[in-house]
């Protein structure tokens, strides 16, 4: 099968960006970027993209107008292509049955069945969003009941991008994940995905596995990464209590070839829009297939990222001599990572949330989050009425406006801007003593100390 059309229904932090690179290696191609989201198609088609991503707009700019369109119209995007790419969202169920845990698939069921009525000729049609094991299924069973004689393949093509390096992790990935039937014709289909990506990555890259394997590696994936996270973080808590240093025992067992260095980077906390909703949902799953310990170990993972993003935010309060109301409290940074605009269970939601109802007067800055955004976020979780949350936190333009007449600064994202503040100035406009509380551990703790800071970092006794 000769590949011409594909079409992608929803322009967000993965359809985007995959798509864009899609289109600029394939240019005999025509890729259409579908949403129901007129604004976010709008803003595609500008120099002023919905998402920030490094090396984005570049992209984009390349192949838009040329092989890559964005449109609201569904239904054309659908039947013009030979592969459609679902890629909504699939956030955690805040109602019913799994409420909390499992994956709220609404969203990807009712592209199913707009794929089935639309459609006029035979389709692959492929899981890009996060999905639950045998999603596939479900999906297969809707298309396969829609008595027009189309023929659908379902295939699992789950990303594995870091938000941030999205772009470099597109161009040059570890591996592409491609899961589907293992008859003729599921083969056939796999084969003509495979020959999309092959175009720009090595085939011994290409990884093709049965339809259940694919969707179970991702979930599987993530909460691998997240429980290397929660692991340090624990030890950081440990450190502190000890005298130990984290950086130095991360070093010490990241030099041991069986365990590696990666995602040994003690923190805050981790946030995001995949590891916790993945491992809820791997919870969630475990617990239907009746594995209540496999479930109890995989939740704990959550819970200790919970515990240090609470611990975090009590050392704040405690070192302040066990009160913040108030107190004006610096916060930089609102993004979940350095070098993206999202927001998603940022580790600053919560801890903010903390502070505020102990009455700090909270000050926020991020180079890249809109005050709009960071509302949303406290206005979610319902602690206190939206008025409330905008009487208590301030969100700032200008770093040094955000840190002036200070009790203390927290650093929450570990921008590399923050790296290259004049501090000595920051700490001449703060109340005194000057706290510095670094969640990320990426100032020059010994520099700030000099200059008269008292530094608080994790899993360190400075």
């Amino acid at each position: 099968m000769v590949v011409k059309n594909i079409c992608c229904i929803g322009a967000g932090y993965v359809g985007g960006p995959t798509m864009a690179v899609i289109a600029l290696k394939n240019p005999t191609i025509t890729v259409n970027v579908v949403d129901i989201n007129p604004e976010r198609i709008a803003a595609w088609q500008t120099d002023e993209l919905p998402i920030y991503e490094p090396g984005l707009l570049d992209v984009v700019k390349e192949a838009r107008g040329r092989n890559l369109f964005f449109s609201t119209d569904i239904e054309k995007g659908i039947r013009e292509a030979d592969i459609i790419f679902i890629s909504v969202n699939t956030p955690t169920k805040t109602y019913g049955i799994g409420k909390g845990r499992a994956a709220d698939l609404r969203f990807v069921e009712l592209c199913a069945r707009q794929i089935a009525e639309v459609s006029t000729s035979n389709k692959i049609v492929v899981e890009k969003s996060t999905l639950p094991v045998r999603t596939a299924q479900a999906i297969k069973t809707i298309l396969s009941e829609t008595g027009s004689g189309v023929k659908f393949q379902v295939l699992s093509n789950p990303e594995f991008l870091a938000e941030g390096t999205a772009i470099q992790d597109l161009f040059e990935p570890d591996r592409v994940l491609i899961g589907g039937d293992q008859t003729p014709e599921g083969l056939e289909a796999i084969e003509a995905l495979t020959s999309v990506y092959a175009s720009w990555v090595p085939r011994e890259r290409i990884i093709q596995t049965k339809l259940w394997s694919s969707e179970l590696s991702k979930l599987t994936a993530n909460a691998f990464l997240a429980q290397r996270i929660s692991s340090i973080n624990s030890i950081s808590a440990l450190c502190e209590a000890t005298g130990a240093d984290v950086d130095e025992v991360a070093y010490a067992i990241g030099t041991d070839t069986r365990i590696g260095s990666k995602f040994l980077k003690s923190s805050v906390g981790f946030g995001g829009s995949c590891f916790q909703k993945d491992i809820l949902n791997l919870v969630y799953l475990c617990e239907f297939f009746g594995l209540p310990e496999v479930a109890a170990y995989w939740q704990q993972v959550i819970a200790l990222n919970d515990y240090q993003k609470r611990r975090f935010a009590m050392n704040i309060i405690q070192t302040l001599f066990n009160t913040v109301s108030g107190k004006k409290i610096a916060m930089l940074g609102w993004a979940f990572k350095k070098d993206t605009n999202d927001t998603r269970e940022s580790a600053a939601i919560y801890v903010s949330d903390y502070l505020l109802n102990d009455m700090a007067k909270v000050h926020v800055y991020d180079p890249q989050v809109p005050a709009k955004a960071m509302y949303a976020d406290l206005d979610y979780l319902e602690t206190r009425k939206p008025e409330q949350n905008r009487e208590l936190l301030t969100v700032e333009t200008d770093p040094y406006e955000t840190c002036k007449d200070a009790h203390a600064i927290t650093v929450i994202t570990e921008w590399d801007e923050f790296k290259t503040y004049d501090w000595k100035r920051i700490y001449d406009n703060m109340m005194k003593p000057a706290f510095i509380f670094d969640g990320r551990n990426i100032l020059d703790h010994k520099k700030l100390m000099e200059i008269g800071f008292k530094v608080k970092a994790i899993g360190k006794c400075l």
